[in-house]
């Protein structure tokens, strides 16, 4: 009789192929054996027939705590669980308290250790009257990447970083072998199309998409790459919403550079002209939800292999942030923890693309881009036993049918998706049986990059 702890048949997915008759076995949290056919002995077996079984997600870009008093890692994590998501990197731009040092790090680390119900990893950034004095620090504490932007959204929890701090922190960066992710929208030609859309008297749906429109988000990707070519550092933007973003990342990578790019789940489900048309503020998110037509470009990229991850910029604004008819009076960002999973695999399948592009992109890729491939990312052995089982169960989504969001309202209530993840396993426990999160606040762990020796310079 075998040792293993658990034993999960299906259908397993892993980045190069799908083994339909497969298992994976269990050992101590962590994987020991993946392969097909007649399973090994264990103490416990889960046959999930012809479910997928998938590497847990990890969620590249989330916001567990931009508002005071509202989802925190408590929630966040909740939504994560019952979505198949067991990782979460968390954004620095916390309301009121800017991660931004390594006692920073190491505070957030502390209160979010304490309510995680999936395993996390941080973000840090800068301030900018700081420059990169603080990365060292940052790094030492153990964040997985550092975000800046090139828009000032917030002149305190969300600043504008100038091209040449942001040159001396990718210098900084790169020596620790760190990515620097970028909120992409160039922040004068943001201020004027606003100011032309105001001086026009539009102020519906449409005032949103007119002030950024896609050259305000291709120009910054310009400096972002270039900027990580000229200092040596791997340069992440961490959401693009128009098929010529992908085209300039691809053209880095060509020339040899660590260049990447993210697409959120949003750009890849709705659009202008039929979504945010119809749910006004619920859908503005910045950079901006583009035409159907900008959508389907996203998916030729995808399915070309040069979107790098897809995640999904979890935010939970209280619904009254959400709900002027002043666009532009609205919050940006919108909840999708517990969708995301479900969300990619509809797209997949009505465009009869390979489930594969999954696993990598919400798993293999994110755990390289965030340097916690020892441990995250794929169904192999030695990594931890991290697993969502998606059944096919066609269903209308409704976000406040399960209580594990935060908020009721979210822009893809009343879609159509095929999957529904039926279990979630976190380092080989099960902390969402399909219908109740399992998991208690204090269960994740805080995951960090392998300490690496910095290049000198």
């Amino acid at each position: 009789m075998s040792d293993f702890d658990l034993v999960v048949t299906g259908r397993v997915v892993l980045t190069d192929r799908v083994l339909e008759d497969g298992y994976v076995a269990i050992r101590g949290g962590i994987v020991e054996r993946v392969g097909s056919g007649p399973a090994p002995q264990a103490k416990a077996r889960e046959d999930f027939g012809s479910s997928y079984v998938l590497p847990g997600a990890i969620d590249a870009q989330v916001h567990s705590k931009s508002q005071l008093n509202q989802e925190d890692f408590i929630w966040s994590t909740r939504a994560a669980a019952a979505g198949g998501v067991t990782t979460i990197v968390d954004m620095p731009y916390d309301a009121g308290f800017l991660v931004c040092t390594g006692d920073r790090v190491r505070q957030k680390i502390a209160e979010a250790g304490a309510q995680s119900r999936v395993d996390f990893a941080l973000y840090g950034t800068i301030a900018p009257e700081d420059g990169a004095r603080h990365i060292a620090g940052m790094v030492e504490a153990g964040v997985a990447a550092f975000k800046f932007s090139t828009f000032n959204t917030d002149p305190k929890r969300f600043p504008r970083i100038a091209p040449q701090v942001l040159y001396e922190c990718f210098t900084e960066i790169g020596k620790h072998g760190l990515a620097a992710g970028v909120h992409n929208e160039n922040d004068e030609m943001v201020r004027a199309a606003i100011a032309a859309v105001e001086a026009s008297g539009i102020t519906d749906y449409r005032a949103h998409g007119l002030s950024r429109p896609p050259v305000t988000e291709t120009l910054a990707m310009a400096e972002v790459y270039e900027l990580g070519a000229q200092a040596g550092c791997s340069a992440h933007v961490v959401h693009c919403s128009v098929g010529r973003g992908y085209d300039l990342c691809e053209s880095y990578r060509r020339q040899g550079f660590d260049a990447t790019v993210e697409a959120c789940i949003h750009y890849l489900i709705l659009d202008e002209e039929n979504d945010v048309s119809r749910l006004g503020g619920k859908a503005k998110i910045n950079p901006p939800i583009r035409p159907r037509a900008e959508v389907e470009k996203l998916w030729q990229h995808l399915a070309a292999g040069h979107v790098t991850v897809v995640s999904t910029d979890h935010v939970s604004w209280s619904e009254n942030r959400k709900n002027d008819p002043e666009m532009l009076k609205n919050s940006s960002g919108v909840p999708g923890l517990e969708v995301l999973y479900a969300l990619l695999l509809k797209g997949l399948t009505e465009r009869r693309l390979d489930i594969r592009h999954a696993a990598r992109l919400l798993a293999a890729n994110p755990a390289r881009l965030f340097r916690i491939g020892h441990r995250k990312g794929a169904i192999e052995p030695g990594r931890d036993a991290d697993l969502v089982v998606m059944a096919h169960a066609p269903h209308r989504y409704d976000p406040a049918a399960s209580g594990h969001n935060f908020v009721t309202w979210s822009p893809y209530a009343g879609i159509e998706l095929p999957y529904r993840p039926v279990a979630t396993y976190l380092r080989g426990e099960q902390i969402f049986d399909g219908t109740n999160v399992t998991a208690e606040a204090g269960n994740g762990r805080f995951v960090r990059p392998p300490r690496l020796a910095a290049r000198a310079s």
